[in-house]
C-alpha cells in the first residue's frame, strides 16, 4: 500500500480484496513465463488505482499524476488486461457476487438490451465511426445487455451507423454465450422482427416494450428503465462521456472498468464521493 495521499477514485481495502486474487494470479502467471523468473517491481494495486483515475476523471494517459506509476507502465498493464479479457472477467465475476448478495441466482435468466450512441474525439479512426441517422450523432454505438439489477452482462461497441437490430444481435449472441441461462429479454421499439427472430433461434423470448403514447415527455418504461439507468451510470465516468478510444475494444474495456468500480461498491456497500453537500 502506498503512502501517498489518496484520491477519491482509489479502491478501498475491502474492494481490493475482491479484485486482487484475479490480478495477482495474472501477474504470477506472467512471472512464471519469464526466463529469469524475476518478480515484477510494479505495485499492481497502484496500477489499478491509476486506471480507475483515468476512467473516472477522463484524462489522457500521459496526464496521470506523478505519484502513480509511469503512464507507460500503467498503459502496458491496461492493454494486457484488456486484450486478455481480464476486465471483462472481473466484471462478470463481481456481477455474480452482487446477484447472490441481492438474494438472486448467480446466473441470470433474463436481460434488458439497449443501445446508446455517443460522439467520438479525434482519436478513433474514421472506419470505426459512423452516423446515427435517427439521433444525428457522429460516433460510436454502445450496445449493452444488463440483468434485472442493471448489472452489465455483455457489451459491444461499434460504429453509430450500425442499426439497433445488428448491434443488438451481436450483444445478444455475446450474452447467450456468456450466460446460457438467459431465456428472456426486453427491448425498445427500435428492435425489429430480425432481432426477435434471432432471439428465438437462441432460445430467448424477446419482448418489445413500447412507450405509453398517452403520456407526454419522460416516463418510466417497464423493464427498459433498468438498462437506461445503467447507461446513465456509465456517463458518471468522464472517460465515457465521449468515446476517446482508438480501438472499440478499448471502449468496451472502459465500460467494464466503470462497472467493476460500481459493482464492487455495490457488494461492499460503499458510495461514490460527489461534490454535492460539500459546499
Amino acid at each position: 500500500m502506498t503512502d501517498r495521499r489518496a484520491y477519491p477514485s482509489d479502491i478501498s481495502d475491502v474492494r481490493w480484496a475482491l479484485i486482487a486474487p484475479t490480478l495477482i494470479d495474472w501477474q504470477q502467471a506472467r512471472i512464471a513465463r519469464r526466463p529469469t523468473g524475476v518478480p515484477a517491481h510494479t505495485d499492481i494495486r497502484e496500477v489499478f488505482n491509476a486506471i480507475l483515475y483515468v476512467n473516472r476523471t477522463g484524462i489522457a494517459w500521459k496526464y496521470l499524476p506523478h505519484d502513480f506509476p509511469p503512464h507507460s507502465t500503467v498503459y502496458y498493464y491496461y492493454a494486457a488486461w484488456r486484450d486478455e479479457g481480464i476486465f471483462a472477467q472481473l466484471n462478470y465475476d463481481l456481477t455474480r457476487l452482487a446477484q447472490v448478495k441481492d438474494g438472486r441466482a448467480a446466473e441470470p435468466t433474463a436481460a434488458v438490451v439497449d443501445t446508446q450512441s455517443v460522439k467520438t474525439s479525434n482519436n478513433p479512426p474514421a472506419v470505426t465511426q459512423g452516423t446515427d441517422a435517427a439521433k444525428l450523432i457522429v460516433g460510436r454505438k454502445r450496445s449493452i445487455a444488463t440483468d434485472a439489477l442493471g448489472l452489465l452482462l455483455a457489451v459491444i461497441v461499434c460504429a453509430a451507423s450500425l442499426s439497433e437490430n445488428k448491434a443488438g444481435v451481436q450483444v445478444l449472441d455475446q450474452t447467450k454465450r456468456l450466460h446460457p441461462t438467459i431465456t428472456k429479454t426486453w427491448v425498445d421499439q427500435g428492435f425489429k422482427n430480425q432481432f426477435v427472430e434471432h432471439g428465438a433461434s437462441l432460445g430467448i423470448d424477446v419482448e418489445v416494450v413500447p412507450r405509453n403514447t398517452d403520456v407526454k415527455g419522460f416516463h418510466v418504461i417497464k423493464r427498459r428503465w433498468v438498462a437506461e439507468r445503467t447507461l446513465g451510470w456509465l456517463m458518471l465516468h468522464r472517460r465515457l462521456v465521449r468515446d476517446y478510444e482508438t480501438l472499440p475494444a478499448s471502449s468496451e474495456a472502459m465500460i467494464h472498468i466503470a462497472m467493476i468500480d460500481d459493482v464492487s461498491k455495490r457488494i461492499t456497500d460503499e458510495t461514490t464521493p460527489t461534490w454535492r453537500g460539500t459546499y
